[in-house]
């Protein structure tokens, strides 16, 4: 029985004093799990992220970190559980060399130099970076910069990390590798994930989806149960997975298909389907 790694209560939040960019919102994120945060630009899924690391100051609600009330005093504290990839990893890089950067949290945290540099190995072998620990960060490429911030961040060993936008400013190729590389993360039912994305490739792979339309929750599930409101997905102007939209298509015509998110699967069932015809 999991336990939640997050709990939010009545959270709000404003910009402008006249306008609530987060309004009354309540979820929790179990330990352990997979949880992505979807929808539209402006819809406030980033700004629930920064809350939740303590980045913006809530106007109202409660927000607990693996079991510890984020407050002034349990902030630093909570630092330590709690880490986070951005959307541009250019902004996360300190170091000259891919070493040096992984380094940086860990000599901030008084790490002895003894015990650094096999921890720097571990996580750079983790995201298969192992043979750029001497390179300058910006001579990589983007998905390698942000294999490197990932790497940073493990280090440190959180309990829960959040990835915003990761992949966001990636092409095709670096973006199917970082989501390789955040499901692998997953294995480890010890570390909570928490993905705030636009891909909806990615939201099929996660645990939980949390759906965040003008500030407010609209929709909490797994992917199948979220990927069957596909009229209330594209009123908030949000995708569903190709293989969704024939399913949800072939049932209108009467034909029972599974709810899978494998299109070889679902065509398997076609096929059957009109083979038994």
């Amino acid at each position: 029985m999991y336990l939640n790694a997050i709990e939010v209560r009545n959270l709000s939040f404003s910009y402008d004093p006249r306008v609530r960019t987060i309004d009354h919102v309540s979820f929790d994120i179990p330990e352990g799990s997979y949880t992505t945060l979807i929808g539209h630009n402006g819809s406030g899924k980033s700004t629930i992220a920064k809350l939740l690391l303590g980045l913006l100051e809530r106007a109202e609600g409660e927000i607990r970190i693996d079991g510890l009330d984020l407050t002034l005093e349990n902030l630093r504290e909570i630092r330590g559980k709690i880490g986070i990839v951005f959307q541009n990893p250019d902004n996360q890089f300190i170091g000259s060399t891919v070493r040096d950067d992984i380094a940086f949290g860990l000599e901030n945290h008084c790490v002895p130099q003894e015990e650094m540099d096999g921890i720097i190995e571990k996580f750079a072998a983790r995201v298969n970076m192992t043979e750029f620990l001497n390179s300058e960060p910006t001579k990589l490429s983007g998905g390698q910069k942000q294999r490197v911030a990932i790497a940073a961040v493990l280090a440190m060993r959180h309990k829960i990390i959040v990835f915003d936008e990761a992949t966001s400013m990636l092409d095709p190729t670096g973006k199917r590798e970082i989501n390789a590389l955040i499901k692998g993360l997953h294995k480890d039912k010890r570390l909570t994930v928490i993905s705030i994305t636009h891909d909806i490739e990615e939201v099929a792979q996660s645990d939980n989806v949390i759906v965040v339309n003008k500030g407010q929750i609209a929709l909490v599930g797994t992917p199948k149960e979220v990927f069957r409101n596909e009229k209330l997905m594209e009123s908030m102007q949000l995708d569903i997975p190709f293989v969704y939209k024939v399913r949800n298509a072939l049932k209108k015509k009467g034909i029972r298909i599974s709810d899978e998110l494998d299109m070889e699967r679902v065509a398997e069932e076609v096929c059957q389907y009109v083979l038994k015809k």
